[in-house]
């Protein structure tokens, strides 16, 4: 079986995991969000694609959800001492990622390329691709004026009204090679439990995503970030919200129409099954929050079999 994950974030590393768990984790491709990409201290810093990278790894944090297990902050702290602003957190180790990352692009390697050499490097054998090789970065509209994503989530700690979410130069950018390919090539497709706005969305404002989505023989599935009225973790509820998604499961595949066939959500949210049927979907209630492996294989499961 290939299978094709759209990522973004903690959730999506966590049922990654799983699914590696109980497949052969070279039938998988990952499609990694990268509107979250920044620039911190002059190094290009990949979010979603190190997360995932590490969690496959099994360096992730799995605490904190991101970074290194065992990290180290001295830098950081030095770079506070010398008045660098320090509220995107960088971890020792992890700045050898993002250095080696910024020295390759620099060279002219495509951020596709660096991708792959980091997760051979770190032993991962899951083929991780960036969503594109082309800048499209994640803005939020506030009250006092746009912000980057990581200025919004990291520095105001999603603290501020969200007015609009862009997508900067998605219009302009290509699918990176290859992502279109898994997806019109897989068995299944995955749309992970990430933020449908600001982990899946800038992935789908990729011209050609949708379509692609809408045209692969592979059922798609995705599974919710939704829980009870809320999100599992960050700030998805709020930036549906400014979307004008409910923040519910039918909000989930209402982001995901008209291309999603299936949609596993919590049991919590089973009163939502009638409701997702009458869309045309199949809704599938599991246990979808993953506290530990043993719940990641499991949900993989039945991902796999929706």
């Amino acid at each position: 079986m290939h299978v094709a994950a759209i990522a973004g974030g903690t959730g999506a590393a966590k049922l990654l995991r799983g699914l590696t768990a109980v497949m052969d984790a070279r039938d998988l491709t990952i499609v990694g969000n990268t509107g979250d990409d920044t620039e911190v201290w002059g190094l290009h810093v990949s979010p979603d694609l190190d997360t995932v990278t590490y969690a496959l790894a099994g360096r992730l944090d799995v605490e904190r959800g991101w970074g290194l297990a065992g990290e180290t902050f001295r830098c950081l702290e030095a770079m506070g001492d010398l008045g660098a602003e320090t509220w995107f957190n960088l971890g020792d180790r992890d700045l050898a990622t993002h250095v080696f990352r910024t020295r390759a692009l620099r060279a002219g390697a495509t951020l596709t390329a660096v991708t792959a050499e980091l997760a051979r490097r770190l032993g991962v054998a899951t083929r991780i691709l960036p969503m594109s090789n082309d800048p499209v970065r994640t803005r939020v509209r506030t009250p006092d004026g746009w912000l980057s994503f990581q200025e919004y989530f990291v520095r105001e700690k999603a603290q501020v009204q969200v007015l609009e979410v862009e997508y900067a130069g998605a219009a302009r950018a290509r699918p990176a090679p290859g992502v279109l390919e898994a997806v019109r090539e897989a068995d299944v497709v995955v749309v992970c439990p990430s933020n449908p706005v600001t982990s899946v969305g800038p992935v789908l404002a990729v011209p050609g995503v949708a379509d692609g989505l809408a045209a692969t023989r592979a059922r798609v599935v995705g599974v919710s970030p939704i829980v009870g009225g809320a999100a599992v973790s960050g700030p998805a509820s709020e930036l549906m919200r400014a979307r004008g998604l409910a923040v519910s499961p039918v909000g989930v595949a209402t982001a995901y129409a008209p291309w999603l066939d299936a949609l596993v959500l919590d049991h919590r949210d089973a009163a939502y099954v009638a409701e997702l049927d009458g869309l045309g979907l199949a809704a599938v209630p599991a246990d979808t929050l993953m506290i530990d492996r043993a719940r990641e294989i499991a949900l993989a499961r039945v991902v796999l079999t929706s």
